[in-house]
């Protein structure tokens, strides 16, 4: 049976900002990636998942975007950029951009233009809604970082739409010249050689917000469907969605190649097993490690045959795994050890967050000033007015 080269394949995430630092200013970039590639090459990885390096106000660590085709003056410049993805390629490295095309920044031409007026030809590029007849919000809908989803634009009077920070408006994706503009800016990138895309929070782009649906809304495969038909059909690249609720059955519809839409997903059923029932996911109880092999092998077996399985513990969205579910002091070695013998002899892809390969552990953050993720921030001080002894 013929695999695809992402079947056979160990992908790496690099987070930029704290990977390697080429310059001594304190911020990883892209030259110290490329310093580091004969490192992952030995590693036996290939490919690598870079975390995004697109011009950005950096609200959101970079997953605000103002320009997908610019690099932020942080981490270097679109000659780096070439540099890495031909340096990569001579050691057989595939690289793989994040691709965030649920929301932008606030800060991207496109809203800039979308706010300036209703009638503008950029206004439908975003989700916007008059006020109630009480004047507040359209709807109850919530962000995912607290509070109302809507955001009040004093300009014309409207509220727009956002999931995440009020800085990252969503993008309007029933509006087609949305969806042909990030198609032109997937090829456009695809045609620079990288090796496939990992998609951002994909599984809200089929949001109807009117209905106050998020995930798997009803068109969500249709523009996945249309996108591999327009673009990622044209290459040899491997693609997966970040998907917070799928189930096996929706993890099918996405992976099963017959269906034409991506390669693979992140499912996240096995990282909410110490998530207390009916509570958020920052209120955790102990791991049961037989629940944890249940749900491996739900998936292993409902994927089999039928899809793809991708196989990860850590991202830059969560814990280090040894200090979550391992012990990260006398038995840090052993513990990272066992979870790596554990992940890798499953069928799938894997994953490997940087730093996971030696056993690396939670930052010992001691202040609420060194907490520099704007999520964290806004529960931190949600817990704070709630009463939490902090």
């Amino acid at each position: 049976m013929q695999t695809n080269w992402w079947q056979n394949a160990v992908f790496y995430q690099v987070y930029p900002r704290s990977f390697q630092d080429s310059n001594g200013d304190g911020i990883g970039d892209i030259q110290g990636i490329i310093q580091r590639l004969d490192y992952l090459a030995d590693l036996g990885v290939n490919a690598i998942w870079l975390s995004p390096v697109y011009q950005s106000p950096n609200v959101d660590n970079g997953y605000d975007i103002s320009d997908y085709q610019a690099i932020n003056p942080e981490y270097g410049s679109m000659v780096d950029m070439e540099q890495l993805i031909e340096a990569a390629k001579i050691r057989k490295i595939k690289i793989v951009m994040d691709l965030v095309v649920n929301h932008t920044s606030d800060q991207h031409p496109w809203f800039l233009e979308a706010r300036k007026s209703k009638d503008n030809p950029y206004r439908d590029f975003y989700i916007w809604r008059d006020p109630a007849t009480d004047g507040s919000v359209p709807n109850d809908l919530q962000s995912n970082f607290k509070g109302s989803a809507w955001a009040f634009d004093a300009v014309t009077g409207q509220y727009y739409l956002h999931f995440y920070a009020k800085e990252q408006p969503d993008l309007n994706w029933q509006n087609p010249k949305v969806r042909e503009a990030v198609y032109q800016m997937m090829t456009w990138w695809l045609q620079k050689g990288i090796g496939g895309f990992r998609m951002d929070v994909i599984d809200l782009i089929g949001k109807e917000p009117d209905r106050k649906i998020k995930e798997n809304g009803p068109q969500l495969h249709a523009y996945l469907q249309e996108m591999n038909a327009r673009v990622l059909s044209q290459y040899d690249v491997v693609t997966v969605g970040e998907t917070w609720g799928a189930t096996p059955e929706i993890g099918q519809m996405y992976s099963n190649p017959n269906r034409h839409e991506l390669s693979m997903i992140f499912q996240f059923e096995q990282i909410n097993l110490d998530k207390q029932s009916g509570m958020t996911r920052w209120d955790l109880k102990p791991l049961i490690p037989a629940e944890l092999h249940a749900v491996f092998s739900k998936w292993q077996l409902a994927l089999d045959g039928v899809g793809w399985n991708s196989l990860f513990w850590s991202n830059h969205d969560l814990p280090r795994i040894v200090s979550r579910w391992g012990d990260d002091s006398q038995y840090r070695e052993k513990s990272a050890q066992a979870l790596a013998i554990y992940l890798h002899m499953l069928k799938g892809t894997p994953y490997i967050y940087q730093g996971e390969e030696i056993g690396m552990t939670n930052y010992p953050i001691t202040s609420y000033h060194e907490i520099e993720d704007i999520e964290s921030r806004r529960v931190y001080q949600q817990r704070q007015q709630q009463g939490y002894a902090i």
